[in-house]
């Protein structure tokens, strides 16, 4: 049995350039009428294709990069829209983890001696140490620094004594109700067998109302000077 046969595809006509170029010389260009088909049908395309350019640059362009910048700000105002929802589903959490932290802070203020409570804050680390059967060699406050609240007050200190007793009063220091803290700690033994402990006792109290007004008043002369000398 004989298979059957396919049938033939048509040829596809050649294009020839030639002749479209001689078309194109022979062209009246007073008289698009009288023109061949194929050279009005190839201006025709070459007008749309620079219609289409000349619109993509001048207008498509830029409506196209606003158009993805619009894109851009509107992802951006989907994620402040979910994190803001974020927040306000954990407001009540926020609120209750405020104020612990302002409970917490509280806390921690009360720590903190006012300025008529300095001295006997003093007496007390000079008193641990006494108590402990220690010899102060140095017992002597610094400059005061101040801080946005509170201010520091370092007391440069030279103790000699045993090994035991000299943890016993860092032990005392750091039970006081008030907040001490013992740095730039050196201990080295001395000629006479026992321990010369040379240390830094960091103490801090906060500013009363009139500090806080000074201060503040300070801050905003200097904010004035700066946007003076701009």
């Amino acid at each position: 049995m004989k298979k059957p046969s396919l049938p033939k595809m048509p040829a596809v006509p050649k294009f020839d350039f030639r002749a479209l170029t001689e078309d194109f010389k022979s062209l009246d260009p007073k008289d698009i009428g009288t023109w061949p088909l194929l050279p009005r049908i190839t201006v025709l395309l070459g007008i749309f294709a620079g219609l289409l350019a000349g619109g993509w640059w001048f207008d498509w362009k830029s409506q196209l990069e606003d158009l993805e910048g619009k894109r851009q700000q509107e992802d951006k105002f989907k994620q402040e829209y979910i994190d803001k929802k974020r927040q306000a589903v954990n407001l009540e959490e926020h609120r209750k983890q405020l104020a612990e932290v302002d409970k917490s802070f509280g806390t921690l203020l009360k720590q903190l001696p006012n300025k008529a409570e300095m001295e006997s804050l003093l007496i007390d680390i000079n008193q641990a140490g006494l108590g402990r059967g220690l010899l102060f060699e140095l017992f002597k406050p610094g400059r005061e620094t101040t801080r946005d609240f509170y201010a520091e007050l370092p007391i440069s200190l030279k103790i000699n004594g045993g090994y035991h007793d000299l943890g016993a009063f860092a032990a005392d220091v750091a039970k006081l109700s008030r907040i001490v803290s013992l740095t730039n700690v050196v201990i080295a033994p001395d000629k006479s067998g026992q321990l010369k402990m040379d240390a830094t006792a960091m103490t801090y109290r906060y500013l009363d109302e009139e500090e806080l007004a000074a201060q503040r008043k300070a801050k905003a002369a200097q904010a004035k000077a700066k946007e003076t000398k701009k």
